[in-house]
């Protein structure tokens, strides 16, 4: 079962997050309160999964919603949001490679919403773009079940690396479409799933945040990889670099809460400068890119470009080398 083409600067990325993991393990030792912080992650995970598929329920609303206050909102998108919490919570219960547990966490997030909540879909499928574009079709419906079985019996057997494991499911579950609804978001939190089975701090990681501010490159990473012979390397690589950012990004909030964020907070508290942001993200990875630091700060490449400038001008950081060769180096 050929499904990607294999990129040897992979292995980096991948030795990245593993340092990375290390420093959120230290993060949440200084952090004020490690049940905060988890929950802070959680609820921006829940409002950015619902909110790729359209969900209008701010991130305020969320949290009040969760925390048992009234919201006022449309009752389909105040379901939905309890519903993607109940899954999340869930998640321990769950094993990756079971059919059964797929439909179960399809069921828990699409209750009351749609038809066929917590099977496989009966009729055939299309992702249409707004111009009324055909973007993607789904695999035909008889053939989905032995599909969805052959994919996470792969996923089982397979000695892949859980990041690039995980990638692949997601993708690929994107791509079958094995449901009526609720394709997105089964395959955001089954990625989560497989990560979480391999180091548990990735139950709290915001990966779905990133996804959220970067749709876009999201689904262009999708459609990159549906065309032509079908491989999701170009999908493997966005996600990468997004799980690597949801890691730069919780360590963040953390450092936040340690520092300024006493324990009854709202989760939606100012955060830091972006200056200081972008200057502890260089100190960590010196070559990061404009592109990746928009990604990890939720901004635009421009936003992020602005504020290079300006801190150059400060004397606060300074660039060695070329463009494309060089580095950044942060000046004390």
């Amino acid at each position: 079962m050929k499904l990607y083409t294999e990129d040897p600067g992979w292995h980096e990325k991948i030795g990245g997050i593993h340092a990375l993991l290390e420093r959120v393990k230290i993060s949440e030792e200084q952090s004020g309160d490690v049940l905060h912080l988890r929950k802070m992650s959680r609820l921006l995970s829940i409002h950015s999964s619902t909110a790729i598929e359209g969900n209008r329920l701010t991130l305020g609303q969320v949290t009040d919603l969760i925390n048992g206050k009234p919201v006022l909102g449309l009752p389909r998108d105040i379901q939905e949001v309890r519903n993607a919490w109940h899954a999340y919570n869930e998640m321990v219960r769950y094993e990756p490679w079971s059919t059964d547990d797929l439909l179960t966490a399809h069921a828990h997030l699409t209750d009351a919403l749609i038809e066929e909540s917590g099977h496989f879909r009966s009729v055939g499928v299309a992702v249409v773009r707004g111009d009324g574009t055909v973007m993607h079709r789904g695999s035909p419906a008889e053939q989905v079940p032995a599909l969805v079985e052959q994919l996470l019996r792969w996923g089982k057997t397979s000695k892949a690396h859980p990041l690039i494991k995980s990638s692949v499911v997601h993708y690929m579950l994107e791509y079958i479409h094995p449901f009526r609804d609720g394709n997105g978001r089964i395959g955001r939190l089954w990625q989560t799933l497989i990560l979480f089975k391999w180091n548990p701090l990735f139950a709290w990681m915001p990966v779905e945040t990133l996804v959220h501010h970067n749709q876009a490159l999201y689904y262009k990473a999708l459609q990159d990889s549906h065309t032509g012979s079908q491989d999701c390397r170009p999908f493997i690589d966005f996600m990468l670099d997004a799980i690597e950012n949801s890691l730069y990004k919780y360590i963040d909030v953390a450092t936040e809460t340690a520092a300024d964020v006493p324990v009854n907070v709202p989760v939606n508290v100012p955060v830091n400068g972006m200056p200081d942001k972008i200057l502890r993200m260089l100190r960590a990875d010196p070559k990061a890119t404009a592109q990746k630091m928009a990604l990890a700060l939720g901004v635009t490449d421009k936003t992020v470009k602005r504020h290079l400038k300006t801190l150059r001008e400060q004397g606060r950081l300074k660039r060695v080398g070329s463009d494309k060769t060089g580095h950044w180096e942060v000046i004390e």
